[in-house]
């Protein structure tokens, strides 16, 4: 059986046409998964937590502790002229809870005597992210598609086709359970560029990589299909007239655009397709940049403003290691406790996911507040809608560009513009693709699954 597999930068998905129905794989409760992986180095059994007599204390003493948070920030807030945000009781026990089970499973760690494969014990997705976050150790991989097109030595080269291999092994088993049969081929999807320090060179690095890892994986037959002309093969399935249409698919990673011919009844025609190496998580260290590092020092002391791009890089191992191993004592107070407090363990994927969220909700409301409690109590960043519009411009002029160039190269203008990829969600990205093609429709594809649903016709093709 073969399935289509959108390896994405951000989230993954996978899904296959059975008896001429999409069938998307689900992973737990979800139809996609973060492209994420947690490899604990020591294991505790986070099933052997129990809430001792011990423990009860630590859990009512850390409640104490939040309640007296809340109220201190209820009441700056007011001073503020703000509505306080309260969270209701039984959210601040689950933060507790977490607290105390975190530390629980620091323990056991400090206490373990052998460490076990790895390998082994991978978490996924979501449950990366919290595993890594829980447990005072181990490593955390996120969006290792973003590594392929780097030089690599041999010996990341190998840990990073592991970790694809995971990935895949963990997509394929899923899927074979889930369809009762043994999924043996694949059809992944690829951006037009990868993100790459090597040019073409690091595009074919990045396909090697991924066909090594699918065939230890258990993929006995992949190909690969250019994402746009992916996500042209599910737009196609909708039109009934012939016509030639654009497809703007813009993912966490890259944004891929192909001029195509579908519809009609005719087999889609690929004509040409362009490549952009910057998508979401672009924007998401953007808007870290420009909203949340000035609170650790940025433009304020005299640190480097590349090591604040290394600490909002998250999908970065090497930038991430070369901040962590930064001394920041001698720095100027408040910051110098900030960015070591950065430099702790997590500290910097919970940045990032403050950072991802306020660029969720600001591409919908006009102000957020994001509390950064994990580095200093009290501390807070007060974002406005202009703050998205500031951090995002180069992303937005950068597409803008690319765009002019696929119109400039374009013999005629297509009949829509077909605009798909997670990151086409933020409607600042909707009106600056509507502006650069101001008299075509435009047309909103399935922000998730628009590119997996057309690897999975692909697939199902391949296997006759």
């Amino acid at each position: 059986m073969h399935i289509g597999i959108d390896f994405g930068t951000s989230y993954s998905a996978a899904a296959a046409i059975i008896d001429g129905e999409l069938q998307l794989v689900r992973f737990g409760a979800t139809e996609q998964f973060r492209t994420a992986v947690f490899f604990p180095e020591l294991v505790p059994d986070p099933a052997d937590f129990q809430l001792t007599t011990e423990l009860e204390a630590q859990l009512e003493t850390e409640l104490r502790l939040a309640r007296a948070r809340q109220r201190e920030m209820a009441t700056a807030a007011a001073a503020r002229g703000q509505t306080p945000v309260a969270r209701s009781e039984s959210e601040l026990r689950r933060e507790a809870l977490r607290v105390v089970r975190r530390q629980w499973m620091e323990q056991q760690t400090r206490e373990a005597t052998a460490s076990v494969a790895s390998f082994q014990h991978a978490l996924f997705g979501e449950e990366a992210v919290e595993g890594y976050l829980d447990s005072g150790g181990g490593n955390l991989i996120e969006s290792p598609k973003s590594m392929f097109g780097y030089r690599l030595d041999p010996q990341v080269r190998k840990v990073i086709v592991h970790i694809a291999t995971h990935i895949l092994e963990h997509i394929r088993l899923c899927a074979s359970r889930q369809f009762g049969v043994p999924v043996r081929g694949a059809v992944i999807g690829r951006p037009v560029e990868f993100r790459s320090s090597m040019g073409a060179q690091g595009s074919e690095q990045a396909i090697d990589i991924l066909r090594e890892a699918a065939g230890v994986a258990g993929f006995d037959q992949v190909s690969f299909l250019e994402e746009p002309a992916a996500a042209a093969m599910h737009y196609h399935k909708s039109l009934e007239a012939r016509q030639h249409a654009l497809i703007v698919d813009i993912g966490g990673g890259t944004t891929d655009v192909a001029h195509a011919e579908l519809g009609g009844g005719a087999a889609p025609n690929i004509a040409r397709s362009w490549g952009l190496p910057k998508g979401g998580t672009d924007l998401d260290v953007s808007i870290s940049l420009h909203s949340f590092m000035p609170l650790l020092g940025k433009d304020s002391i005299r640190v480097p403003q590349h090591q604040f791009v290394e600490a909002a890089s998250v999908h970065n191992l090497p930038k991430q290691r070369e901040f962590r191993k930064q001394d920041y004592r001698l720095v100027d107070e408040p910051y110098g406790t900030r960015l070591r407090a950065l430099q702790e363990l997590g500290a910097t994927t919970r940045l990032n996911q403050l950072a991802e969220r306020t660029k969720i909700t600001l591409s919908t409301a006009a102000h957020h507040r994001a509390e950064l409690d994990f580095i200093e109590h009290g501390l807070a960043v007060e974002a406005s809608s202009a703050d998205l519009d500031a951090a995002i411009d180069t992303f937005l002029a950068q597409l803008e560009r690319t765009l002019a160039t696929v119109r400039g190269d374009l013999a005629e203008l297509p009949a829509s513009v077909f605009l798909t990829g997670g990151t086409s969600r933020s409607p600042q990205i909707k009106a600056r693709v509507q502006a650069c093609f101001p008299d075509i429709p435009l047309v909103q594809g399935d922000p998730s699954l628009g590119v997996v649903s057309g690897l999975a016709v692909a697939a199902s093709e391949a296997a006759g």
